[in-house]
C-alpha cells in the first residue's frame, strides 16, 4: 500500500516550458497541445497559468502508464470534479457523463443492459436503414460534406434504436447540440468566467439551444409513460430504474438529463467515427473496394448485427480512424488525494488531462504513426499492441457504455455506405477542433458516385 510519505518522495511533473500566454493558446486545442506538451516535457507535465487560489494546476498525462495510473486509480482518490464538467452539469443537467462517483454508480447499473452486446445487436437493423436511407438520397456525382450526413446517419440510428422515434430537422438538432458543449468547454478553460444568470450572448444561445434538447427529450418521456409498450428501451429502463438505498425512482427532468447526454454524446462522437473513415477512405480506392468484397459476401440484404463477423477489414479500418482521430482525445479527472502518475507527485486538487490523442500518435509506440493503415488492427499485429496506448472508449470504471453499441452503429453504417457508393474525398486534410469532443472543423467535403 503507497504512504503518504512513498508518494511525497516521489518528484513533481515538469514544467511545460513556454510563456504563459503561449501555453493558453496551445491548450484552446488541447488534442494538439497534449502532443506538444508531451515532445517538450515528457509524458506527464504540468501547467500552472494562474495562482492555486485562483485556479488548481493542469497535468497533461500522456504516456500509457501514467493514463493507467490515473484511470485505475482507487475510489476517492480522483473523481469528475473539474471545471468543465462542472459547467456542463449546470447547462444540460446531471447525467451518466458528468456525475461524481458516487451518484454516477447506481445510474450506470440501471443503464448498463442497454448496452450490454446482446441488446446492442437487437438495434442493427435501424443502424442499417439509417445508414441506406441517408446515401439514397444522394444524387450520382454530388458533392456531400460527410460530416453533416454522418451525423444524419448517427442521430438517426440513435432515436430509431434506443429512443423509438424519428427525428426531424437534423441540422438544427446539430447545432443546438454544438452550442451547448462549444459553451461548456469555453467557459471550463477560463479561471474566470462571468455568473450564469448574466445574460451574455453565449448565455443565451447555449441556454436556448439546451432547452430545444430537453423539450424534444421532455416529448419522448411524455410519449413512453403513456405508451409503455413504446420501442424505446433507453427511455423505459431510466423509467424502470431505482436508487439501490432508498428505492427512489429518476424524475422526468433526471430522465431528460440523460437523454440529453446521451444525443449530445451519441451524435458528436459516431459521427466523427464514420466521418473520418469515410474521408481516409475517400483517399483510398483500394480500401472501398476490399471493404465492398466483405459486403458482398455478406449477401445482397440489409446487413445486420449478425454480419459483423465477416466484416473484419471494415472494423480495422474503424480501429485506425479510432486511432488517428479519437472522437474523445482526452479526459479530465481531479485528483481528491495526492497521487503518483508514472513516477511523479500529483498534488490533491491539480486537474489530470489524459490525453488519448497524444498516445494514439506517439512515435515512440506507433511505427508511421502519421500513415492510416488499417492493418495495424489486423488478427496478428493486434497482439502487439499494449493495452494502455490504445483506449478510444476509454478504461477503467469510467470507459464508455456505449462502446459496443459506437462500434456496431459504425461498422454496420459504413459497410452500408460504402457498398452503395463511391466516395472521393475533395481536401487533402481533416481539420479537427476540439470544443470538447474532437470534431470536424468545417464542412468534409467528398464527391460519391452511385455504384
Amino acid at each position: 500500500m503507497t504512504t503518504i510519505h512513498d508518494i511525497a518522495s516521489h518528484p513533481r511533473p515538469p514544467a511545460v516550458p513556454l510563456p504563459r500566454w503561449r501555453i493558453l493558446r496551445e491548450m484552446r486545442q488541447f488534442h494538439t497541445a497534449s502532443e506538444r506538451f508531451r515532445d517538450l516535457a515528457g509524458g506527464v507535465t504540468i501547467v500552472r497559468l494562474v495562482p492555486a487560489w485562483l485556479s488548481p494546476p493542469f497535468v497533461w498525462v500522456a504516456s500509457p502508464q501514467g493514463v493507467h495510473d490515473v484511470l485505475t486509480a482507487p475510489r476517492g482518490v480522483i473523481d469528475k470534479r473539474t471545471t468543465t464538467h462542472r459547467q456542463l452539469q449546470y447547462i444540460a443537467g446531471e447525467n451518466l457523463f458528468d456525475l461524481d462517483d458516487a451518484p454516477w454508480q447506481p445510474r450506470r447499473r440501471a443503464l448498463q443492459p442497454v448496452f450490454t452486446k446482446q441488446r446492442v445487436h437487437s438495434y442493427g437493423g435501424e443502424m442499417a436503414a439509417a445508414a441506406t436511407g441517408v446515401a439514397e438520397g444522394w444524387a450520382d456525382g454530388v458533392t456531400v460534406d460527410l460530416d453533416r450526413e454522418a451525423r444524419h446517419v448517427t442521430i438517426d440510428a440513435l432515436a430509431r434504436s434506443v429512443l423509438g422515434c424519428r427525428l426531424d430537422h437534423l441540422d438544427e438538432l446539430s447545432r443546438d447540440v454544438r452550442a451547448v458543449i462549444e459553451h461548456a468547454a469555453d467557459r471550463g478553460m477560463r479561471p474566470l468566467n462571468p455568473p450564469h444568470w448574466l445574460p451574455t450572448p453565449g448565455h443565451r444561445t447555449a441556454y436556448a439551444a439546451v432547452g430545444r434538447v430537453r423539450e424534444l427529450g421532455r416529448g419522448i418521456v411524455e410519449r413512453c409513460r403513456q405508451d409503455p409498450d413504446a420501442e424505446a428501451p433507453l427511455v423505459h429502463v431510466l423509467l424502470a430504474a431505482r436508487d439501490p438505498d432508498t428505492g427512489e425512482a429518476l424524475t422526468d427532468e433526471q430522465i431528460v438529463d440523460e437523454l440529453v447526454a446521451f444525443l449530445v454524446a451519441g451524435q458528436d462522437t459516431t459521427a466523427t467515427l464514420l466521418a473520418y473513415s469515410l474521408w481516409a477512405l475517400g483517399h483510398r480506392p483500394q480500401m472501398q473496394e476490399r471493404i465492398r468484397e466483405e459486403v458482398s459476401a455478406c449477401g445482397t440484404g440489409c446487413l445486420t448485427p449478425d454480419d459483423i463477423d465477416g466484416l473484419e477489414y471494415t472494423v480495422q479500418v474503424l480501429h485506425e480512424a479510432l486511432r488517428l482521430c479519437p472522437p474523445a482525445p482526452a479526459v479530465a479527472r481531479t485528483a481528491i488525494r495526492d497521487l503518483v502518475v508514472d513516477g511523479f507527485r500529483v498534488e490533491a486538487g491539480s486537474i489530470l488531462i489524459t490525453s488519448f490523442y497524444a498516445l494514439h500518435r506517439d512515435p515512440a509506440l506507433w511505427e508511421e504513426p502519421l500513415t492510416f493503415d488499417p492493418e495495424r488492427f489486423g488478427p496478428d499485429r493486434r497482439r502487439s499492441i499494449d493495452r494502455w496506448q490504445y483506449l478510444p472508449f476509454g478504461a477503467g470504471r469510467r470507459s464508455c457504455v456505449g462502446d459496443h453499441f459506437a462500434m456496431l452503429e459504425a461498422a454496420i453504417g459504413l459497410a452500408s455506405i460504402v457498398r452503395d457508393v463511391d466516395v472521393v474525398s475533395a481536401g487533402p486534410e481533416f481539420p479537427t477542433t476540439t470544443p470538447f469532443t474532437l470534431v470536424a472543423d468545417g464542412p468534409i467535403e467528398a464527391r460519391v458516385r452511385r455504384r
